[in-house]
């Protein structure tokens, strides 16, 4: 069951990744060149009730890893987080059409082989 704290961590992070990036999107295109502008955007984006989602998702991985690291040795847990790239990457060319490369897929494979081997031997906190 404190595997799940594990797991809530990496999905509220990597909702919060996806979010940041589909809003932002729509202002690619549109970024201000004067510093006021820029002051104005920052503070139209902290409004956005889609990037108030991104800050929350984030919150909510925060009090996941505090149960985390409260059940779990560090050195056993903080490995799994890695698992937070591995899906970004994944949906990332699922949702927003990125480029899938070899160098990506063997890449996702270490971090997983990495996480596998790291995570053997050790015991509960």
């Amino acid at each position: 069951m404190s595997h799940l704290y594990i797991l809530g961590t990496i999905l509220f992070t990597v909702l919060g990744q996806l979010i940041a990036k589909w809003r932002m999107g729509r202002y690619a295109d549109q970024m201000p060149e004067n510093f006021l502008d820029k002051i104005c955007l920052l503070i139209s984006l902290l409004l956005d009730p889609f990037i108030l989602a991104t800050y929350f998702s984030a919150f909510l991985a925060s009090l996941c890893w505090l149960m985390v690291v409260n059940k779990f040795a560090l050195s056993y847990a903080y490995p799994f987080t890695s698992l937070a790239l591995v899906l970004v990457v994944i949906l990332s060319v699922l949702i927003f059409g990125e480029s899938i490369t070899i160098y990506k897929i063997s890449g996702i494979t270490l971090i997983v082989l990495g996480i596998f081997i790291l995570s053997k031997g050790y015991k509960y906190v």
